[in-house]
């Protein structure tokens, strides 16, 4: 069994830009022009959908992987933007949970959060 989330995004262009210039997905069919788009990062699967049925905005999805702080830094040189959430701790790197996952949190640009995390050790 294989899950796919799918993103609601209001502009398919920048919701393609911001997944995979910041956040290192890659178009799964580069010929694809939507209104669906799957993004793809390692064995990670998005949809991200402009279709008026498709969830709505600002829905989460918990990311699990290797090294959280590795890949914070490297979001960050990617050009990842934390300004805009500056009272969120979670937003600015990653932090320990009291339930025992290390986290950080990225927005996208309609309010969808990926929680990256991965257990503490």
């Amino acid at each position: 069994m294989k899950i796919v989330p799918v993103i609601k995004c209001s502009d398919l262009a920048r919701s393609i830009a911001f997944y995979t210039r910041t956040l290192d997905f890659e178009l799964a069919d580069p010929s694809d022009t939507g209104p669906v788009i799957e993004v793809i990062h390692g064995d990670a699967e998005l949809q991200l959908s402009t279709m008026s049925g498709d969830g709505m905005f600002g829905c989460a999805v918990n990311v699990w992987v290797d090294d959280v702080d590795a890949l914070f830094q490297n979001y960050l040189a990617r050009g990842l933007d934390t300004s805009d959430r500056a009272g969120s701790p979670i937003h600015q790197g990653p932090i320990n949970q009291t339930w025992g996952t290390r986290e950080f949190y990225v927005t996208d640009p309609d309010g969808n959060t990926l929680r990256f995390r991965q257990p503490i050790q």
